[in-house]
């Protein structure tokens, strides 16, 4: 069963904190690569980071280094995303995705499993 599902999203004022968590059945849980990805309205989904289920190697793209950190908790099966000093310009729509590798995790191809999203919204 294929299963990736979103939550922790909700409002925050800007420099707060979320933690948003992505549960996957077992058999998603055994992809080698589980990302974070965004979208804003009328803007392309961007990845915001990614871990390899096997080494545990993260990466996150330059506009979250430092604030955001992507961790796997394999006793509950989630990927979590642990987002700090919150701007405006992270309000989107989250989605965790489930791939083969982490190779070129940025780019949308190779993603084989999709969430429905989960909703943050910082307000200035």
């Amino acid at each position: 069963q294929v299963r990736l599902v979103e939550s922790g999203g909700g409002s925050v004022q800007a420099g707060g904190s979320l933690r948003l968590s992505c549960a996957a059945s077992a058999y998603t849980y055994s992809s080698s690569c589980i990302g974070w990805f965004r979208q804003s309205p009328g803007k392309e989904r961007e990845g915001v980071a990614a871990i390899s289920r096997g080494t545990g190697s993260t990466y996150s793209a330059d506009s979250v280094k430092g604030r955001f950190t992507i961790s796997q908790d394999n006793a509950r099966r989630t990927v979590d995303l642990q987002m700090n000093s919150l701007k405006s310009e992270d309000t989107a729509m989250y989605y965790c995705a489930a791939g083969v590798t982490c190779m070129n995790w940025a780019t949308l191809s190779g993603w084989g499993y999709w969430g429905q999203g989960t909703q943050v919204t910082v307000s200035s």
